[in-house]
């Protein structure tokens, strides 16, 4: 399997989880977003989104995360992403895929660069911006959390869920967003940052990392 990759997009970011917990054997390719390589005529001709994550696989490109996810789990052994019992699959689904349609949506590198050059607003304000979505939509999945009286993890172990929420926070650390009164979901990132398949697929740890040497 072959996974291109950018060290910093959360999407890459919960592939590289994903694969982990399968224990899958992969190789990243870089794609700089920064420099638009995931424009360049030689990979959109392979993914007409022109977007990363693309895992190639099985004979074929596959895009749009959140259907490798899923095809991973239907696909792939090893670890299951998502529950055996139905009730349990719609709960991390729900939680899942709140985070992954209400907020990459708006807060992607395109709609940012588009408030900065098209709109013309400044980094207080695009800050604002991010800080404003995730608010709407991670304050209703940590009292969705609360209800559930979760663990450690959403379910027994970690799975899909936990490979989108991760690198959202990781996202909302950047942007100083204040996860102070969010105890499930931070509770929940600190069993995750203890499991090797989350430290390795951490951006610090990317090869396309530009300050590798000095993360790790």
């Amino acid at each position: 399997m072959r996974l291109y990759s950018y060290y910093r997009s959360s999407t890459s970011y919960r592939m590289r989880i994903a694969l982990n917990l399968k224990g899958l054997d992969y190789e990243i390719v870089p794609v700089n977003l920064l420099k638009s390589e995931q424009t360049a005529p030689e990979f959109s001709a392979q993914n007409p989104y022109a977007t990363v994550p693309m895992l190639d696989a099985f004979g074929r490109n596959r895009a749009q995360s959140m259907a490798m996810l899923e095809w991973l789990d239907e696909a792939c052994g090893g670890p299951a992403l998502l529950p055996a019992d139905i009730e349990q699959r719609f709960t991390v689904r729900e939680l899942a895929y709140a985070i992954a349609t209400e907020l990459h949506a708006p807060l992607n590198m395109p709609v940012l660069q588009y408030l900065k050059t098209q709109l013309g607003h400044d980094q207080e304000a695009v800050d604002i911006w991010y800080r404003h979505w995730l608010k709407k939509t991670l304050v209703p999945v940590e009292y969705r959390l609360s209800q559930l009286d979760t663990g450690d993890f959403l379910m027994a172990e970690p799975g899909l869920f936990e490979a989108v929420l991760i690198p959202q926070l990781y996202n909302a650390r950047r942007f100083n967003f204040d996860l102070g009164d969010m105890p499930c979901m931070t509770r929940i990132e600190s069993a995750c940052q203890t499991l090797d398949a989350f430290q390795r697929a951490h951006p610090d740890h990317q090869p396309d990392n530009p300050e590798k040497e000095t993360a790790l």
